[in-house]
């Protein structure tokens, strides 16, 4: 007798497989259930945050699609050799099912080599094949890839219904937990929602949500770097309190260093500059705070508060 093994990771144990269970974006819904009657879409790009839902709602088509469907990582595998071998090849051959559909996730780290040749394959293969492209963004998808695929933002679900997700996951798995709790879940990590759902899985002891302070991110960390950066001298402090925040993912420190830099520099237009190339760098970097502390380092060099 076959043994049926379920998935211990929250993350994919509660992935939604019907449209009714996908949290948040209400505005998609209405065009997803027509594909679904249709047994058909079109080429799409799903973009958006980190963690709100784009990887989800492209299986969850497939999924609920009669259709044969090719996954591809594209962070992993972002060459022209991975359109030419994986994606053309399984797009020229033939199915038993009325479509195919290629998920290129994380599309935005396909070279720009890769996306023109898959610009062409979708050309080629429109009679039968789809794609679907998820990006955290989407300026990084060349133009003509963008005007052969409908564009559509996957915008991060409200506090009260992660909440009310992560009570409902919590319910399930009988985890007795205080509603403070959650809340400081929300306000941490949002709207990253993968990323919640791993610090509850991880925090639970003996039945029970018990959640370690240390490795909650200060709700306040970006508040408190840019306050640092008025004062002289304060690298070494910020550099604690980047430490101090376990933050992984800085991109809500870059935009508040673009959005708030009148309050702690008198040359804007070189802190945009320096902004720009170490947020761009972030991309490729396998450690991202030695990455944000050079961009403060520069931040703090062009406004004259660095002691040499």
């Amino acid at each position: 007798m076959e043994t049926v093994i379920n998935n211990s990771l929250w993350v994919e144990k509660y992935r939604p497989n019907v449209l009714e269970n996908y949290v948040g974006n209400e505005h998609l819904k209405n065009i997803v259930k027509r594909y679904l009657e249709e047994n058909d879409i079109q080429n799409l790009i799903f973009y958006g945050p980190a963690g709100t839902g784009k990887t989800t709602l492209a299986k969850l088509l497939v999924k609920n699609l009669d259709c044969e469907y090719l996954y591809i990582n594209a962070s992993d595998e972002r060459g022209t050799e991975t359109i030419r071998d994986k994606v053309s090849g399984f797009a020229s051959t033939m199915s038993f099912k009325p479509l195919k559909v290629v998920i290129l996730d994380e599309a935005d780290f396909l070279t720009i080599q890769a996306q023109a040749s898959l610009r062409n394959v979708i050309e080629t293969f429109s009679k039968s094949t789809r794609f679907i492209l998820t990006c955290n963004y989407v300026e990084r998808i060349i133009d003509p890839l963008q005007s052969r695929c409908q564009v559509l933002k996957i915008v991060p679900p409200t506090k009260g219904a992660v909440a009310q997700h992560l009570f409902n996951v919590l319910s399930k798995e009988s985890v007795q937990h205080n509603t403070d709790h959650l809340k400081d879940l929300v306000n941490q990590y949002y709207p990253d929602v993968r990323k919640m759902l791993n610090v509850c899985q991880m925090s639970v002891r003996d039945g029970e949500l018990e959640l370690d302070k240390q490795t909650l991110v200060s709700s306040n960390y970006v508040d408190q770097v840019i306050e640092l950066l008025i004062n002289p001298n304060s690298f070494k402090q910020i550099r604690q309190v980047i430490a101090d925040s376990n933050v992984n993912d800085f991109e809500a420190l870059y935009k508040a260093l673009y959005e708030r830099m009148d309050e702690y520099t008198s040359r804007p237009a070189e802190a945009i500059i320096i902004i720009e190339e170490y947020m761009y760098h972030s991309n490729f970097r396998i450690d991202k705070e030695i990455n944000i502390m050079a961009c403060i380092s520069k931040l703090l060099e062009v406004s004259g508060k660095v002691v040499v």
